[in-house]
């Protein structure tokens, strides 16, 4: 039986520099439009492209569609974690502002939500109820899934059995593929990381 394989591809920095960005739909800046652009191989090799729809992930989805003639797909559960009152503040200003409840959420996540945040868990839930179902729907075929840090964070835990209060300790950085390779289906599905933050 053939293996499925599911690429998870970090979009590029987006516009606005680095801050807490969530579900802001921030553009990809040039810079970041180059970092996709110098990861491509020369052959793409997947069948499907699957992304999120803001627009630092769907720009670029759209763009590789139409220059690959692949098919496209948006998915809105795919989309990266609302960190509510803390979205476009920079980690700075939210240590300054209050040292102890930044600090807190980075320490036990799941029981301080940020005001006005999607809680860790209801986030883990929405992330893996897409991945699941894009494992079913693209069975022993090679999908390309254009998304988020957070995301990303979510299903790599899930593969790893990690806890998912650990799911910071992950680094993923802009522009970077990790590889997920699933053999069998349903309840005797095998996931496998076969590499992380690497590049094609």
């Amino acid at each position: 039986m053939w293996p499925t394989v599911i690429d998870l591809l970090r979009h590029g920095e987006p516009e606005g520099g680095t801050r807490y960005r969530g579900q802001l739909d921030d553009p990809l800046s040039e810079l970041g439009w180059q970092q996709m652009r110098d990861l491509l191989p020369v052959n793409t090799p997947w069948q499907q492209i699957i992304t999120s729809p803001l627009k630092r992930c769907s720009a670029f989805a759209e763009d590789l569609a139409r220059q690959s003639g692949l098919p496209l797909t948006y998915e809105p559960d795919l989309r990266e974690i609302d960190f509510g009152d803390w979205e476009g503040q920079t980690a700075a200003a939210l240590e300054r502002a209050d040292k102890s409840a930044f600090y807190a959420f980075y320490n036990d996540p799941l029981n301080n939500t940020p005001p006005g945040a999607e809680p860790l868990v209801d986030f883990q839930q929405r992330v893996l109820r897409a991945f699941d179902a894009i494992q079913q729907q693209y069975q022993q075929r090679h999908v390309l899934l254009v998304s988020h840090g957070g995301t990303i964070r979510i299903i790599l835990a899930h593969v790893l059995n990690m806890p998912l209060d650990s799911i910071w300790r992950l680094s993923v950085p802009y522009a970077s593929v990790s590889r997920i390779q699933i053999i069998g289906r349903g309840a005797t599905a095998q996931p496998q990381l076969k590499f992380h933050a690497g590049r094609l």
